[in-house]
């Protein structure tokens, strides 16, 4: 009698076919749960999607879920959002805290991750320790202090000061990331390059400094979302119109729905989302290779 595993589907007759395996009960239920959860988690999008291409007339006196009549009131809407919500100069602004805030911020951090995991100085571990508090207290205890602050070094409400915020409060966590990437490169090469006459800065950034790319680009990704999304810093510290980040100017414009209609704000939420997937569709390949590091 031959054995299963030498059993051949060509001496079966012709038209039979082997019977396909049923799913199991808990593997349907599993299927069926993230069904569910999938059409819950899509019905927000699709009102955004039929509520932008609404004219605020009809928003009001349609129901919420129906689809739009045309395609037409959209480019309406955006323009009507870009010049009530002043969305030009709030873009400027938080590209400007974006970039050069998440930018500063990694490449600071890169350099104290250098010191902390490649060099021997004294108190090493006191300055890991400080840098590691960052990433502890919650960012609401700061706002009081650097409000105050701000006000007597007379930098509240300017984008000198909304950077250099921005780019103290997001070295932290990179540092710890980098430091534990940074502690895995070979010491060795460093060795060699510094019996070949290279200073530590040199060493730094031709040999340890490429290694770290793809770590690099997804933190710069995380700090700059983080910041392109933040309110409550922008609020507190940038109040002024010239000043506003993107999503001040929105707290701001959502509070005219008589004047505008949701549809248009709606539609200022939807551009404002915008830049962070582009930055992410764009550093995607870099951004997977720094998380599998």
């Amino acid at each position: 009698m031959a054995s299963v595993s030498n059993f051949d589907t060509a001496d079966l007759p012709v038209g039979f076919t082997m019977p396909k395996p049923r799913m199991s009960r808990a593997k349907m239920a599993i299927l069926v749960f993230a069904s569910v959860c999938a059409v819950l988690w899509l019905v927000p999008f699709y009102y955004l999607a039929v509520s932008i291409f609404k004219t605020t007339k009809e928003y009001a006196q349609s129901d919420p879920l129906e689809f739009p009549a045309g395609a037409g009131p959209f480019l309406d809407n955006i323009q009507q959002a870009w010049v009530s919500a002043n969305m030009g100069v709030a873009f400027f602004n938080t590209a400007l805290y974006s970039l050069v805030g998440a930018g500063i911020a990694v490449f600071l951090a890169s350099m104290a991750a250098y010191a902390l995991s490649r060099l021997n100085f004294g108190g090493k571990n006191f300055w890991f320790m400080l840098i590691f508090l960052g990433t502890i207290f919650p960012f609401q205890m700061y706002l009081i202090p650097l409000f105050f602050g701000y006000q007597r070094l007379g930098i509240l409400n300017s984008r000198f000061g909304m950077l250099l915020l921005y780019s103290a409060i997001c070295i932290p966590f990179p540092t710890l990331v980098l430091k534990s990437h940074m502690s895995q490169i070979s010491m060795e090469m460093d060795e060699a390059a510094r019996m070949d006459g290279a200073n530590e800065f040199r060493i730094f950034w031709t040999i340890v400094l490429p290694n770290c790319t793809g770590s690099m680009v997804a933190l710069f990704l995380l700090q700059f979302t983080w910041i392109w999304n933040d309110l409550l810093f922008s609020m507190v510290l940038g109040n002024r119109p010239e000043i506003r980040s993107i999503m001040n100017a929105l707290q701001v414009f959502q509070g005219n729905y008589a004047a505008t209609g949701p549809n248009v704000a709606l539609t200022a939420s939807l551009l404002a989302s915008l830049p962070p997937l582009i930055a992410f569709l764009l550093l995607r390949k870099h951004f997977m290779e720094g998380l599998r590091i």
